[in-house]
Formats: C-alpha cells, sequence, structure tokens
C-alpha cells in the first residue's frame, strides 16, 4: 500500500490587528474542514502605514497594507494572503503572478454608529449639534455630512478595540468623541455587536465597494492551493462584487475615494447596482441604480454604472475631493 502523501504546510500572511487575526482564524477553520490534515502557520505581516499615526491618504492608504501582504506573496515568504476586498484599489492591477482565487460568502455590509460606554444616544439623531464623530472613511464622511450636516468629522483610525478605547476616554485619548461609524461585519467578528446603538441601512449609508466579502489570494503556479480555495469561493458574492469591482475599475478608484457601490442579486436572478460618488462634504454628488437584463454578466453591469457616474461628473468629484 502507498503512504498518504506528506500534508501540505501552508502559511497565510496576515496583520497583526486583532480584526485581522480574527479572520485568519475564521479562514483557518474552513480551510481544515476541506482538509484537516493541512498544517497551518500564521505570519504575521507590518507595513509602513501600520507605524503611522494620522491621516492614510497621504501615505497610500489601506493600499499600502495590500502591497505589505502581495510582495511577501509573490516573493515566496507565505502562500495565501487574506485581503477585505473593500480595501483592494480598483486602479491598481494584482501583483504580476497573483490571482484572487475566491471569495468567500458576504457578511453584513452595514455601517454601525457606536457611542461611549455612558452615553444614553441611541440613534444619530440623539447627537447633539456639533458632535464629534470619528471616522476615516471619506465614503462614511461624505454620507453622514448629507445627513447631518453640523457634525463634526474627526479622522479616526487604528484597530477598532484602541478606537473603542478612544472613544471611551481610555488613557490614551487624545481627542472627545461623541460617536464612531464603524464596519457591523468588523464587530461581529469581534465580539462586539452589543456596541452598535444604530445599524445603518443601505438607504442611508451605502457601502463600500466589497463591502463585507473577504478574499483569498495565491500565487498562480500555486495550482493545487488554487483548486482547494476555489471550493471556498461563493458564487453569488464573486458575480456582486465583480459588478461592483468593474464600477470601481471603470471610475478608476481607490480606498480613499468617496465612492460607495452595492449589488444585489434580486428574486428572479436579477442584479442590482447602486453606485454613488460624493464631494468630501456630501452637498454635491452622482448617483446611479441600474438592473440588469443579463445576469451572468456583471462587468457589463458595473462597467455601464461607471459610464454612467462619468457622465455625472463623477471624475470631477473624485479628482477634486480632499482628503481627511
Amino acid at each position: 500500500m502507498s503512504a498518504d502523501p506528506p500534508a501540505r504546510e501552508l502559511r497565510i500572511g496576515t496583520r497583526t490587528s486583532p480584526m485581522a487575526l480574527a479572520q485568519t482564524a475564521h479562514v483557518t477553520r474552513l480551510l481544515h474542514a476541506l482538509d484537516p490534515r493541512l498544517r497551518i502557520a500564521t505570519v504575521p505581516v507590518r507595513s509602513e502605514t501600520g507605524r503611522r499615526h494620522g491621516e492614510l491618504s497621504g501615505t497610500g492608504g489601506k493600499g499600502l497594507f495590500v502591497k505589505a501582504l502581495d510582495a511577501r506573496l509573490q516573493n515566496g515568504d507565505i502562500d495565501l494572503a487574506l485581503h477585505c476586498l473593500k480595501d483592494l484599489p480598483g486602479d491598481v492591477p494584482l501583483r504580476a503572478g497573483l490571482v484572487v482565487a475566491a471569495h468567500l460568502e458576504r457578511a453584513d455590509v452595514r455601517d454601525a454608529l457606536v457611542v461611549p460606554e455612558h452615553s444614553d444616544v441611541r440613534h444619530l439623531d440623539d447627537l447633539p449639534p456639533g458632535a464629534q464623530v470619528g471616522t476615516a472613511s471619506v465614503r462614511r464622511r461624505a454620507q453622514l455630512l448629507r445627513i447631518r450636516p453640523d457634525l463634526r468629522i474627526v479622522p479616526v483610525r487604528g484597530a477598532v478595540g484602541t478606537r473603542l478605547e478612544l472613544m471611551d476616554g481610555g488613557p490614551d485619548a487624545r481627542v472627545e468623541l461623541d460617536a464612531l461609524v464603524l464596519a457591523s461585519a468588523g464587530l461581529a467578528r469581534l465580539g462586539l455587536t452589543h456596541r452598535a446603538r444604530q445599524v445603518f441601512e443601505v438607504d442611508e449609508l451605502l457601502p463600500a465597494v466589497g463591502a463585507g466579502v473577504l478574499s483569498l489570494e495565491c500565487r498562480r503556479h500555486d495550482t493545487a492551493l488554487a483548486a482547494l480555495l476555489e471550493q471556498l469561493n461563493h458564487e453569488r458574492t464573486l458575480t456582486e462584487a465583480t459588478a461592483e469591482r468593474v464600477m470601481l475599475q471603470g471610475l478608476r478608484g481607490h480606498c480613499n475615494s468617496p465612492i460607495a457601490g452595492y449589488c444585489v442579486t434580486e428574486p428572479g436572478g436579477r442584479l442590482s447596482l447602486r453606485g454613488r460618488v460624493f464631494s468630501p462634504d456630501g452637498t454635491a454628488f452622482a448617483q446611479v441604480h441600474l438592473r440588469s437584463e443579463a445576469p451572468h454578466d456583471p462587468a457589463a453591469l458595473g462597467a455601464h454604472a461607471a459610464t454612467e457616474l462619468l457622465s455625472q461628473g463623477a471624475r470631477a468629484l473624485i479628482d477634486t475631493g480632499a482628503p481627511l
């Protein structure tokens, strides 16, 4: 009898934040369910952005996290990189030799209002005039200011726990915050859903392109791993994300662009894609809501949406948008 082939060791590159580690643990469980013999090692990867404080827009934004992981993957230091799809730039192609082998089933795309633990605020409307709300997202900033022009938006970034400590008045607090806006999916991943006071519906705050989607990337020539990862791919998520990403690419957008986009599959199989591009204060915007006649062609729907948004002046909104 021939012996079974040795179990493969799989090195997963990840950031060192609790969120990234929780996402890596989730993917590890999924991979072990496919092949219990896998020996999976977590490889911490740091980036220059992780050592910076303040605004991301002048440093390359979240794209620096992507670059750091992809460089290690391309060099063979790791076998698999985990990305939040919303962090992948729409204006930069993948590094040579890399491929996104799977999109996991989409989690909650909605944003949530989080307030200090002692606060009685239950809703955005409850915040006092001129309240300080923390977010480093230009997309959230524009949409919040459309609802409440009086708000003062404070650029806050870092791990979710760090941001909560800052708002709750921890020892390193440097600014008073009345609220934060965070991703519902991230709160759920960290077991912090109890901190959400209001969950915004997508009609109130349209999500980021690729919100709630984890993407798994490997080297193109690693066909065995690509085939394994493909078993984790969620087809509907891939279809919907493709429409959103093609729209983003047509706009030449990235994670610091004031762009929102969300695609869903309607009963009957038609795709419904909404896209919006904002000025930094939310007073000017371009928007589109399209439905596909060909559910099998999400790329065509995304390209059509980008063309419609550009015809409404989206390019000028993107190019003149002042970074946080």
